[in-house]
């Protein structure tokens, strides 16, 4: 892999983390107030699952990847990544401990992140195959 595309996979998970973290602030403090918390989380698994297809849609097929293999790595990545920041944010920026956090992963709670970041794991895989 040369260095314009590890710097293109790079900026994809800045993309990423901006887009989904904005997306986060719109669901506490537009969404929640009119259609409850519960609500809410549950809206937003599938419209940042939405987000994240569509800012892959626009920079995935820039990367230059040949393979579906290396589109689903690259999805695999992406989750991985974007699962840490997720983490990091909650520990670090909202203070919350680790019995708060992995809640957060768990739909049996309610909470649909983990099919989030499924979503978010082919979504590189979708572009390449839309775009063939």
């Amino acid at each position: 892999m040369n260095a314009d595309t590890i710097i293109r996979i790079i900026a994809l998970c800045v993309v990423l983390a901006g887009v989904e973290t904005l997306h986060g602030i719109v669901r506490i403090k537009l969404m929640t107030p009119h259609i409850g918390k519960h609500r809410a989380v549950k809206l937003s698994a599938f419209t940042g699952t939405l987000l994240a297809l569509a800012t892959c849609w626009a920079l995935v097929p820039d990367i230059g990847l040949q393979s579906s293999q290396a589109h689903l790595n690259l999805g695999l990545g992406l989750a991985a990544f974007m699962a840490a920041f997720d983490i990091a944010i909650g520990r670090w920026l909202m203070r919350k401990s680790w019995a708060k956090i992995w809640p957060d992963f768990n739909p049996r709670n309610g909470n649909y992140l983990l099919f989030g970041l499924v979503g978010l794991s082919i979504s590189p895989l979708l572009v390449w195959y839309a775009e063939a």
